[in-house]
């Protein structure tokens, strides 16, 4: 799987189709289109997700720790069990998204 940015930039190949467990720890991933996107447990500590679309994401149980997330879009986006200690969410849009126990 590739994942492009808004621009069609690509960002990253992952084999199989989801991210679930991916360590991405300090990825850049700055306007990355990861709508929908299986990040279930996935180390996101530190990266940078700044303006990313992250709409219906499965961000279960992530560690999102010191991650850029300004004006991120995470509409919808399931972040249940997140760890989101000293994130950015400067901006970010959380309408609708599932913060249980983050």
């Amino acid at each position: 799987m590739v994942i492009n940015d808004l621009y069609g930039k690509p960002h990253l190949q992952v084999p199989g189709d989801t991210l679930a467990y991916a360590d991405l720890e300090g990825a850049d991933l700055e306007s990355t289109d990861l709508y929908e996107a299986n990040l279930y447990g996935a180390k996101l500590n530190g990266a940078k997700l700044r303006w990313a679309d992250l709409r219906h994401a499965n961000l279960t149980g992530a560690n999102l720790t010191g991650a850029n997330l300004t004006g991120a879009t995470l509409r919808s986006a399931d972040l249940t069990n997140a760890n989101l200690t000293g994130a950015d969410l400067t901006r970010a849009f959380l309408y609708k998204a599932n913060l249980s126990g983050a």
